[in-house]
Order: structure tokens, then sequence, then C-alpha cells
């Protein structure tokens, strides 16, 4: 059975990530596990503004302590709740240690992180994609998925391809989670320059092996700017996509899937992300 984490600040509970968590753990007959990060650092106040405003603090932090405590609370009985009515297997982890580290070493024994691409840990909003997220895709040990606010029944597959094993990765393990896709449409997208044709690269050998791990599938080849052409793809697009791409980090395998890929497709869309690097 397959090990799926979920990612969450009790906080800030992001309702959208336990429905996608859900949808794709049922559909991948997955253990899910709902990881609740209360790093003993992270809190909803500013200790040093409450010291600051009030002479009798410690009563005042007290208070404070306890309301994050019942918030926090309240975001697992949700998860728990969820997890419940929809029949899905499920446990709980709550952990008081720093947020990334103990994230990072829960992703050694995962098959994959579901998280909020909103996520910091802590109480200041940031630009997205966060530190957290940037630092998390950098130095992870599963394949992620990272997911928009608002939550929409995932109805088609985009598989990025550029003809390298960084993006031929992140396609077997998509497929190796959750199996032959059968009832989704399924499109490989695959951005060349002006100059070349239209054949893909690798082309007998990569049609070869997506046969035998999609059912039905829909090549598409556009010429271009690769980030311009992705995003043009996925707004005229009406369906609520997935889209699956390999390195996160610029490597000598990968012609155009830079750094900053899989963080213009964050800021710029609101489409889960799967992403996986070897």
């Amino acid at each position: 059975m397959k090990n799926f984490l979920a990612v969450f600040d009790g906080l800030r509970l992001s309702k959208s990530t336990v429905s996608y968590a859900i949808q794709l753990s049922a559909h991948a007959d997955a253990h899910l596990i709902g990881v609740f990060l209360d790093d003993i650092s992270y809190r909803s106040y500013d200790v040093a503004q409450v010291i600051k405003k009030h002479g009798d603090y410690e009563s005042v932090i007290q208070q404070l302590e306890e309301k994050d405590r019942k918030k926090r609370d309240a975001s697992v009985a949700y998860f728990e709740k969820k997890c419940q009515e929809a029949g899905i297997r499920f446990s709980v982890h709550r952990s008081k240690k720093i947020a990334l580290k103990e994230l990072k070493e829960e992703s050694m024994f995962a098959d994959l992180i579901i998280i909020g691409k909103q996520e910091t840990f802590t109480k200041f909003k940031e630009d997205i994609p966060t530190r957290f997220i940037k630092e998390l895709l950098a130095d992870v040990q599963c394949g992620v998925l990272v997911v928009p606010q608002i939550f929409r029944p995932i109805d088609h597959i985009v598989l990025l391809y550029d003809g390298g094993p960084s993006s031929l990765y992140a396609m077997k393990m998509y497929s190796y989670l959750f199996g032959k896709v059968e009832t989704i449409p399924v499109t490989m997208l695959t951005i060349l320059p002006a100059s070349e044709g239209e054949h893909l690269p690798h082309n007998r050998l990569v049609k070869e092996f997506i046969s035998r791990h999609y059912k039905s599938i829909t090549f598409s080849i556009k010429h271009g700017e690769p980030e311009q052409e992705i995003l043009k793809f996925l707004r005229k697009h009406t369906e609520n996509e997935l889209v699956v791409l390999g390195a996160y980090r610029r490597t000598e395998f990968s012609r155009w899937f830079k750094s900053s890929m899989a963080d213009v497709l964050m800021q710029e869309t609101d489409t889960p992300l799967f992403i996986a690097h070897n």
C-alpha cells in the first residue's frame, strides 16, 4: 500500500489540501497521513508585541496559547471527519519539531507529499512560491503535489516532456503512484524551438513507453518559448488540469525545465503540480 502525506498548518487549515489529498488517496488506494506541523516556534501572535502591550503578559500569552491549541485540535478533527466520510484509510502525525526539517525526514518514508502552495508555517504571508515550498522542493525525498487554495476535481492530466530523463522520471513516478489512467484524458505537451519539426524527442521510444503506462493519450507539440507556450496552453483549456513535471532545479539533462519553471506555474496558474526529480 502506498503512503501519502498531506501537510497542514493547523492554525490556517487548507481545506483544499484536504480535498485533493482525499481524492488522490482514494484513486491510488493509498494510506493517507495527515501531517500537522505544530512547530513550537510558530504561533499566531507576536510574543514581543504581547510583552510590550500587556503588563500581565504571562496570562495573556497563556490565553493565546490555549486559543492556538484549540484551533490546531479543530483542524485535526476536521481532517479526521472528512477522511471518515470518504471511507479512506488514514492516520495523523503531529510534530512540534522544526517544520521543514521534520517534513524532509518524513519524506524519506513517503511515496507522495501533498501540500498547499501558499504554506509558510509562519504568521507572515509570503509571495508564491513561498520560502518553505522552495526549500522543500529543492531537497525532498519523494514526489510532491503542490495544490492551489481552491479545490477543483482533477479531470485532465498534462505531462510536460522535454526529451530529458527528468521529465520521463516524473511521468514514471506519477504512473507508478496512480496506475494506468483510463477515465481521465491525458495530454503530453512538448515545446520545441521554432527551427525544429513536428517529431517528439526520442519519438519512437517515448511513444512505446507512454502507450504501456497510459491507455489513451494525446500528443501536443508547440513551438516557441517553453514558459510562454505552457501558460498559453493551460489558459486555453477549460478542464481542471494536473500538470506533471520533472526537474525543479536546472540540470545538464534538461533543456527547458530551469529552476523558475515550477515557480512560474505556481505564480501564474491555479493548477495542481506533480513535481518529481531524480
